[in-house]
C-alpha cells in the first residue's frame, strides 16, 4: 500500500514491527525449504515471483500519502509456492522497491505486514477454507482461492491500512472515505482478475506449478 514516513506514530511502528516478525517466524516455519532447495522449478517460481511483485509494485496510483494503491499479486504467489514461501519471495520483492526508492526504508516493516504478511495469511486462510469444504469441483479452486480470495485479501489489507491511519490520527475517518474506502471495491475488480487469471493458466497448462493444489480431489480435473 506505500505506506510513507511521518504517517504513524512510533507505538504503532514497533508493534507492527513485532506482528511483522511475528508472521515471518511463522512463515519460516512453514516454509517448504527442502523443496525449494531440491527442485529448479520451484526455485524459479520464487525468484521470479519476487521480480514480478517488484516490478507490479512499482505501478501505483494515489493522491494522498500512503493512499496509494497498486496490484498486489501475492494470492497467486501463495497458491503457487504455499504461504510461507510467498511471504519471503513478498519480503525479497519488498527490498527491491526500497532499492529502487520506491518505499522509504524506515516502513519496511509496516509496508511488509499490509502488503505481505497480511494478504498471504488471507489467502492461505481461504485455500484452507476450499480444502475443508472438500468442493469436487476444480473450478472451486479457481474462483475462492484465485479471483474472490485476491479480493478478499486486498480488501483485509486494506481495511487494516485505512483502520491504522485513522488510529494514528494521519487522517480523519471521512478523508479516508473518500480518497480510499469508497475506490475499494474498484481496487477488489482488477486484483481478482489478474490473480485467477495467473492461476487459471497455471492449472490449465502447468498445475504442478500450484503446490497448494491437488489434483486428486477434483473429478472434473
Amino acid at each position: 500500500m506505500g505506506l510513507a514516513e511521518n504517517l504513524l506514530s512510533t507505538g504503532q511502528i514497533l508493534v507492527s514491527s513485532l506482528l511483522f516478525l511475528l508472521g515471518l517466524a511463522l512463515a519460516y516455519r512453514h516454509a517448504e525449504w527442502q523443496r525449494l532447495q531440491d527442485d529448479q522449478a520451484v526455485q524459479h517460481a520464487f525468484f521470479g515471483a519476487a521480480v514480478v511483485l517488484a516490478a507490479l509494485w512499482q505501478m501505483r496510483a494515489g493522491i494522498s500519502p500512503g493512499l496509494t494503491v497498486h496490484i498486489f499479486g501475492i494470492t497467486a504467489v501463495t497458491l503457487m509456492l504455499g504461504w510461507g514461501l510467498a511471504v519471503f519471495a513478498g519480503i525479497l520483492a519488498l527490498v527491491l522497491v526500497v532499492l529502487t526508492g520506491r518505499e522509504p526504508w524506515q516502513m519496511f516493516t509496516v509496508n511488509g505486514l499490509i502488503t505481505v504478511v497480511v494478504p498471504a495469511l488471507v489467502s492461505h486462510g481461504i485455500m484452507l477454507w476450499e480444502r475443508r469444504r472438500n468442493f469436487r469441483n476444480f473450478f472451486a479452486y479457481i474462483f475462492f482461492c484465485g479471483f474472490f480470495g485476491a479480493g478478499i485479501a486486498v480488501a483485509v489489507a486494506g481495511c487494516t491500512m485505512v483502520l491504522m491511519l485513522w488510529l494514528g490520527g494521519a487522517y480523519s475517518w471521512g478523508h479516508l472515505v473518500h480518497e480510499y474506502l469508497r475506490y475499494l471495491p474498484l481496487i477488489l475488480i482488477p486484483e481478482g482478475f489478474v490473480n485467477g487469471a495467473v492461476v487459471t493458466g497455471l492449472m490449465v497448462f502447468h498445475p504442478e506449478r500450484l503446490l497448494t493444489l491437488d489434483p486428486r480431489r477434483y473429478r472434473e480435473f
